[in-house]
């Protein structure tokens, strides 16, 4: 029965072990706004804006996003949220492009307005924050990239 037992352990310990090995450089992928827009079908009270996305891959594997939840901020304000279930496959040391369509968080717009009008900014912070689900062998990637847009051309982008 002993035996029995510590045969399980090194078992268990060298399948663990494989499991690590198989992500051992893994690098998190980066994300790129590449457009920001009215979608030309927004009418009503709340507009529609469509954002394209452009994803990284680094790693040597292919990344299938099976879809992912998504918000934007300025001045930690919560403005823009939504999700996407049909994204492609960003291959392998290779990129993917997406745009997604994002409905304004009424509430959030309402206080940056508020906030706005209550003083003078040259720039306004920004965050884009999306959480991928990449499938059952790895965990969500939550990404972020994050800057400063300027009134006048004042602005910088600080991306992470």
């Amino acid at each position: 029965m002993r035996i029995l037992k510590v045969s399980l352990i090194m078992l268990f310990m060298a399948f663990f072990t494989a499991c690590a090995s198989w992500f051992p450089a893994y690098e998190k992928p980066q994300i790129n706004i590449t457009s920001f827009a009215l979608a030309p079908e927004s009418s009503g009270v709340a507009p529609t804006f469509l954002i394209g996305l452009q994803v990284v891959n680094p790693n040597r594997s292919a990344l299938p996003l099976k879809g992912m939840s998504y918000s934007v901020e300025v001045e930690n304000q919560r403005i823009l949220t939504g999700a996407e279930p049909n994204l492609p496959e960003v291959p392998g040391y290779g990129t993917a492009e997406f745009t997604l369509k994002a409905s304004p968080d009424l509430l959030g717009s309402a206080r940056l307005i508020n906030q706005l009008l209550s003083g003078q900014r040259d720039t306004l912070h920004y965050l884009f924050r999306a959480r991928f689900d990449v499938g059952r062998l790895l965990p969500y990637i939550t990404l972020e990239e994050e800057g400063e847009f300027g009134f006048g051309g004042t602005g910088s982008n600080t991306g992470n």
